[in-house]
């Protein structure tokens, strides 16, 4: 962890805790998340809404994990190393476990189920807070630039995530699925995952190298049971591994030999004498 990282993720942890506690208290915040649900973004500009449909597909854990965790895999296989896919699941690890226990914890409802004008709707048995959507597409994409092998890769891709993040928090604000400061705190718990990921790589080495312990084993006693097969005993009229070897075919008589052995014996020269 760099003293960039470190500087990062203090400032994110403490805005996260700002927002929790703004919400917490009902103050400015929730006012501005009530102004724009009642707005309606998306009958200001129905046009949109189509398109947006498709767009917020781009913060949906089980679609977004499954194109990132391709790429990966096939980085991963040209580049003989399994820390991609286990930074991967990783990140999706922490993200499951930490935005899940806050959604359970404060029990938000969502706009569309919002029951008093004004109100934080905590505690009443919902899971929009923080929104689930805008911190995995922080995660899931910004992983791609987190694990990029050069400086340049890492600047496009970096603008690259940032940008599908930004638009698919406004996205579910625009379709009323989440309040404003649900995509806030969304925000800034996938970015505290994507800090906090180096803290995580020396047991993504440890589980790297027991994965392949465990392969080079099993491979070593796939070998040897190869090697152990052709000298096993075969009962006889039992199946066999493998093809019996054809009998040996009579040596042939040559052809002066048969026609020797076909002419009948000449008599000896002591019958012609007597």
């Amino acid at each position: 962890m760099t003293r960039t990282r470190l500087a990062l993720f203090g400032g994110t942890s403490a805005f996260y805790l700002i927002v929790v506690v703004a919400v917490l208290l009902s103050t400015w915040l929730v006012t501005l998340d009530w102004k724009i649900m009642l707005f309606r973004p998306y009958q200001q500009w129905p046009e949109l809404h189509a398109f947006l449909d498709y767009y917020v597909v781009l913060g949906q854990r089980g679609p977004t994990a499954v194109m990132v965790a391709a790429w990966l895999g096939w980085r991963s296989w040209r580049q003989h190393t399994l820390r991609p896919l286990l930074s991967l699941g990783a990140a999706l690890l922490l993200l499951n476990v930490t935005v899940g226990a806050v959604k359970l914890g404060l029990g938000r409802l969502g706009p569309h189920y919002a029951t008093q004008v004004g109100s934080a709707e905590l505690f009443a048995g919902g899971d929009i807070f923080p929104s689930g959507h805008t911190a995995n597409a922080v995660v899931t994409w910004g992983i791609l630039a987190y694990l990029a092998t050069t400086p340049r890769a890492r600047r496009y891709l970096s603008a690259l995530s940032a940008v599908v993040a930004l638009g698919v928090g406004l996205t579910t604000v625009y379709l009323g699925t989440h309040w404003l400061s649900d995509v806030l705190l969304g925000w800034a718990a996938g970015l505290l995952i994507l800090l906090a990921l180096p803290w995580c790589e020396p047991v993504t080495a440890v589980v790297e190298a027991w994965i392949l312990d465990r392969r080079d084993r099993i491979r070593e006693r796939l070998r040897a049971r190869r090697r152990l097969v052709p000298s096993l005993p075969v009962a006889s009229g039992g199946p066999r591994l493998f093809p019996a070897p054809p009998a040996e075919e009579p040596a042939r008589e040559t052809v002066g030999a048969a026609a020797s052995r076909a002419r009948p014996a000449r008599p000896s020269s002591d019958r012609l004498t007597a």
